[in-house]
C-alpha cells in the first residue's frame, strides 16, 4: 500500500490555521456572552430611591444673622443702709420677687431708743423754747414801759429764738432716726428673680458696705445685646426710623420657636478693633426663655423679598463647580445642576438660577445618584 506523505511545512501552516480558528470561536462566544451578561445586569438594575420635594414660590424675609448675649434689662445689688444684726430672710435663694415685697429685716431696737430718747429731747426743749418766748414778750412789755434795758429785752429774745432753732434740730433728728428705722425693713427695688443670699439669720452688717445682700435680675423685659457689621449701619437705622425693626433670638440648642422682640438701642460708635456696630433688643420674655449670660442666635429682620424661588436646604450640596442639585426629569431620571443661592431661612435655601418653580429637586439620596440615574420617589427611607 502507498502511503502519501505529507510536507512539515504544510503541517505547520494548517496547525496554526487551526488554531487561529479555535481561538476565533473561542473570542466570539466569550464576547457574546460578555454581552448577554451586560444586558442581562442592565435590566436587572433597579432604580435609586430618592426623597424629593418641589421647589416652590415663597416671600422671603431678608434678615442679619447675629450670636447675641442676653443681658438682665436691670441689675440691683441690694445693700443695707443701716448697721446691725440680720433678723430676718424672708425668701428663698432663686425665687422671683415683686417690687415692694419684703427681703430681710435688721435689728431695730437700738433705733427704737434713739427714737424714743429724742422725743424726750424734743419735749423739754419745747416747754424751755415757750418759757423763753413768753419772758420775751414780758421783756417786750416792761421795754415799752421802760422797765428794763434794751440789751435785756434783746437777750430774752434771742434765747427765744435759740431755744426755738434747737426744737426744730430735735424734729429733724427725730425724722432722722425714723427714716433709719425705715431702712431696717429691707424691699425688693425691683420685680425680678434673686441670686444668692450673702447674709443670712445671725449675720451683722455694715451701712452701705460689702457683702451685698442679694443681687436681683430683672427678667421681663429682658435685653439681648449683639453686634452686626459696621457696613449695615446706615441700613438699619434707615430702616429703624422708619419702625422699630424686629428682632428674634433662639437660645444656643433650643428647638422651640424664636422668641420676637423690638431694636430698643443703637451704639453711637463702630468698633474700630472688629469693625462692627453694638446693639440692643428688648423682648417681652413672658415665658422666661431668655436667661441673663445666655448665647443666643439672632435674627434682625430687614425686608422682606416676595415670591422668591425655593427648596429644602437638604437638596443643595457643594461640588468642585459650586453648589448644585439633582432635579427629577420627566422620565424619573437625575439631573445634575448647578445653582446660584441667596442665603438659607428656616431650612429652606433661596435659589436664584437653576431650578424653576414646580421643579422637583432630590432632598435625600443624593450619594447613589449621577447624572442619568433613574430614580423612585420614596416617602421615606
Amino acid at each position: 500500500m502507498k502511503s502519501t506523505r505529507v510536507p512539515a511545512g504544510r503541517r505547520l501552516a494548517g496547525g496554526l490555521i487551526g488554531a487561529l480558528l479555535l481561538m476565533l470561536v473561542m473570542s466570539c462566544t466569550a464576547t457574546f456572552t460578555g454581552c448577554a451578561k451586560k444586558d442581562e445586569k442592565k435590566k436587572d438594575k433597579k432604580p435609586a430611591p430618592v426623597l424629593a420635594a418641589k421647589a416652590e414660590t415663597r416671600d422671603v424675609p431678608v434678615t442679619l444673622a447675629a450670636i447675641g448675649n442676653v443681658e438682665a434689662y436691670s441689675t440691683v445689688n441690694v445693700r443695707s443702709l443701716v448697721g446691725g444684726e440680720v433678723t430676718g430672710v424672708h425668701f428663698r435663694e432663686g425665687q422671683d420677687v415683686r417690687k415692694g415685697e419684703l427681703l430681710f429685716t435688721i435689728d431695730a431696737r437700738p433705733l427704737e431708743a434713739e427714737l424714743m430718747k429724742a422725743e424726750a429731747e424734743l419735749a423739754e426743749d419745747m416747754v424751755e423754747a415757750e418759757n423763753a418766748e413768753t419772758d420775751a414778750a414780758r421783756y417786750k412789755a416792761l421795754l415799752d414801759r421802760g422797765a428794763v434795758s434794751r440789751q435785756q429785752y434783746d437777750q430774752a429774745r434771742t434765747l427765744a429764738a435759740s431755744l426755738k432753732e434747737v426744737v426744730g434740730a430735735d424734729r429733724a433728728e427725730i425724722g432722722r432716726i425714723k427714716v433709719q428705722l425705715g431702712y431696717t425693713r429691707i424691699f425688693a427695688p425691683v420685680s425680678g428673680r434673686t441670686g444668692a443670699i450673702g447674709v443670712h439669720m445671725g449675720n451683722v452688717v455694715r451701712a452701705n458696705d460689702a457683702p451685698d445682700l442679694v443681687t436681683i435680675n430683672q427678667l421681663r423685659p429682658i435685653y439681648v445685646t449683639f453686634s452686626v457689621p459696621g457696613g449695615a449701619l446706615s441700613e438699619v437705622r434707615r430702616l429703624d426710623a422708619r419702625s422699630r425693626l424686629s428682632v428674634t433670638a433662639r437660645p444656643t440648642g433650643d428647638p422651640g420657636p424664636p422668641a420676637a422682640g423690638r431694636l430698643s438701642f443703637i451704639d453711637n460708635a463702630v468698633d474700630p478693633a472688629t469693625a462692627t456696630i453694638r446693639l440692643k433688643a428688648v423682648f417681652d420674655n413672658s415665658d422666661g426663655r431668655l436667661w441673663p449670660g445666655q448665647f443666643v442666635d439672632v435674627s434682625v429682620l430687614m425686608s422682606t423679598r416676595a415670591g422668591a424661588t425655593v427648596v429644602p436646604e437638604a437638596a443643595v450640596l457643594s461640588g468642585q463647580k459650586g453648589q448644585y442639585v439633582y432635579v427629577v426629569k420627566p422620565d424619573n431620571t437625575a439631573e445634575e445642576r448647578l445653582v446660584g443661592t441667596d442665603g438659607t431661612v428656616d431650612g429652606y435655601t433661596v435659589v436664584l438660577s437653576g431650578v424653576r418653580t414646580g421643579e422637583t429637586v432630590v432632598t435625600d439620596g443624593q450619594l447613589r445618584l449621577v447624572p442619568g440615574t433613574a430614580v423612585e420617589v420614596k416617602a421615606g427611607l
